[in-house]
C-alpha cells in the first residue's frame, strides 16, 4: 500500500516529497483568519510557506517530511522563488 505523500506525487506531476529534512527557521504569523508559516530546510536557500487555522508548535530543529511544489511570489516588483508545501509531518 502507497501512503498519502507517494499518492499525491504520483497523481500531480509538479509535487515534489522530501523526507527526514531538519527545519532550522520556522516563523509563524496572523493574517486575517490564517496563520501563516514559513519553513526553512538545511541546505536550502528557498522558504517554505503554508497555512494553518491555528498556529502550530515551532518546527524549528526538527526532522521533517514535506510535500511542495515551486512558485513566485511578487514583492515590490521582484520575483521570489518559494516552494508552497501541501503537506508537512514531523518524522
Amino acid at each position: 500500500m502507497q501512503s498519502d505523500a507517494k499518492k499525491l506525487v504520483k497523481k500531480h506531476e509538479e509535487l515534489t516529497h522530501s523526507e527526514m529534512v531538519k527545519v532550522v527557521s520556522h516563523v509563524q504569523r496572523d493574517k486575517e483568519e490564517w496563520v501563516l508559516n514559513t519553513v526553512m530546510i538545511e541546505d536550502c536557500n528557498v522558504p517554505f510557506k503554508y497555512k494553518r487555522k491555528q498556529q502550530y508548535k515551532s518546527l524549528k530543529g526538527a526532522r521533517v517530511n514535506i510535500t511542495y511544489y515551486p512558485g513566485v511570489e511578487v514583492v515590490a516588483g521582484m520575483n521570489f522563488e518559494i516552494m508552497n508545501v501541501v503537506r508537512i509531518k514531523v518524522a
